[in-house]
C-alpha cells in the first residue's frame, strides 16, 4: 500500500472531509485555504480563499455543491464547490470551530470557541437554496459547556445535536429547544478533552477520540458506551470504517514536544483496531508529526490522514486488507 503524498498545505492539517461518493476529498489546515482534491489520485483541484485565519473544520452537503468552513477569523463561510466562490459569510464575535450540515443540508450547526468573556456556543444557521437569500442570523443558540467545544454533529433526523470538547463530557441536545437531553457521566466517558467525533456510515453510533489516549464508540441514541479502544499517545482524530469492522486511531504527542522525544522520523502511526474485539489490527506510519485528521472514503477501501507536517496522506487499501482474519 504505497501512500499518494498530496503537499497543497504550508501549516498543520486540521480536518478531512469526502463527499458523499467519495470522489472528492475537502482538506481544512492552518493556513487559511481550505484545499479540494481528487479523492483517487491525489490531484489537486483548488482552493477556497477568503478565510484570514486558521480553518479548523468543514463539511460538503450532500450534492457536492456547498461547501461551509469554520474558521479562527471569526466566521463561518459557505462556498461554491465548483467554482470557488464565497456565497456567503456568518461572522461571529468569537473564533468559529465545528461545522456541520444537517441531513437535507436545510440547517448547518456551528460551533465558537470562548472568546474575551464570551462563553462556547453551539449555533444552529438555516440554510437557504438560494445564496441570495442567506440570511445571518441563528434559529437556536445553545450556551452550558465549558471550555471549546472541538465537535458538534447532527444526530438522527436532525432531532438531536451531539457536542464534545474540552470539558471531555459528551452531550446530546434538543434541537427544536437547545434542552440538555443527555450527558455522559465522568465514570464511564473520557478523562481529558475530546479531540475528535465522526459518525458511522448510518448513523447509529459514533467515535470519540481524546487526550486521554483512548478512543471510544458511543451508541448515538441512548449514549451507551459500547467500546473503548486504548492507545499508547494522545488521540487526535478517529475515524469509523463505512466497510469492516474497522476502526482507525491517530495522534501523537503534543506538536510542543514533538523535538524533545527521540522518536525516530516518520513514526507517528495511525492504528487500526477491529471494532467489536477492541484489539489492534495493525498501524500505518508515515507522518513526521501527530496525525491531525483522519477520513475513511465512503466506500472503506482507502482513508487519508492529514499531519502536523502538513502532508495529506492518502491510502488506497492493498487487497488482503480485506481479508485480514482475526
Amino acid at each position: 500500500m504505497r501512500p499518494i503524498l498530496m503537499k497543497g498545505h504550508e501549516r498543520p492539517l486540521t480536518f478531512l472531509k469526502y463527499n458523499r461518493e467519495g470522489d472528492l476529498l475537502f482538506s481544512c489546515a492552518k493556513d487559511h485555504n481550505p484545499t479540494l482534491w481528487f479523492a483517487d489520485n491525489g490531484e489537486r483541484l483548488g482552493t477556497y480563499r477568503g478565510h484570514n485565519g486558521a480553518v479548523w473544520c468543514c463539511d460538503v452537503s450532500r450534492d457536492s455543491m456547498r461547501l461551509i468552513t469554520g474558521s479562527a477569523d471569526q466566521t463561518a463561510k459557505l462556498w461554491n464547490v465548483q467554482t470557488g466562490a464565497q456565497l456567503y459569510s456568518f461572522n461571529f464575535a468569537a473564533p468559529a470551530r465545528a461545522v456541520d450540515f444537517s441531513v437535507g443540508d436545510k440547517l448547518a450547526v456551528i460551533t465558537t470557541d470562548p472568546f474575551m468573556e464570551l462563553p462556547s456556543a453551539i449555533h444552529v444557521k438555516r440554510i437557504s437554496r438560494d445564496p441570495s437569500e442567506q440570511v445571518g442570523e441563528s434559529v437556536l443558540t445553545i450556551t452550558g459547556p465549558q471550555g471549546r467545544i472541538n465537535r458538534a454533529v447532527w444526530g438522527p433526523l436532525n432531532r438531536t445535536i451531539i457536542s464534545a470538547g474540552e470539558d471531555a463530557v459528551i452531550r446530546i441536545w434538543d434541537s427544536e429547544t437547545g434542552k440538555l437531553l443527555k450527558e455522559t457521566e465522568k465514570e464511564i466517558g473520557h478523562q481529558k478533552t475530546i479531540t475528535s467525533l465522526s459518525k458511522s456510515s448510518d448513523g447509529s453510533h459514533f467515535l470519540t477520540g481524546s487526550l486521554d489516549k483512548s478512543a471510544k464508540l458511543w451508541d448515538i441514541r441512548t449514549l451507551t458506551l459500547i467500546k473503548t479502544y486504548v492507545t499508547e499517545s494522545q488521540v487526535n482524530a478517529s475515524a469509523i470504517s463505512p466497510l469492516l469492522d474497522h476502526v482507525v486511531i491517530g495522534g501523537g504527542q503534543d506538536a510542543s514536544s514533538v523535538t524533545t522525544t527521540d522518536r525516530r522520523a516518520g513514526k507517528f502511526e495511525a492504528k487500526f483496531f477491529h471494532k467489536i474485539l477492541q484489539e489492534e489490527i495493525g498501524g500505518v506510519k508515515g507522518h513526521f508529526g501527530p496525525i491531525n485528521a483522519l477520513a475513511f472514503n465512503p466506500d472503506g477501501r482507502s482513508f487519508s490522514s492529514g499531519g502536523e507536517d502538513g502532508y495529506v496522506r492518502l491510502h488506497h487499501f492493498d487487497p488482503d486488507y480485506f481479508n485480514i482474519k482475526m
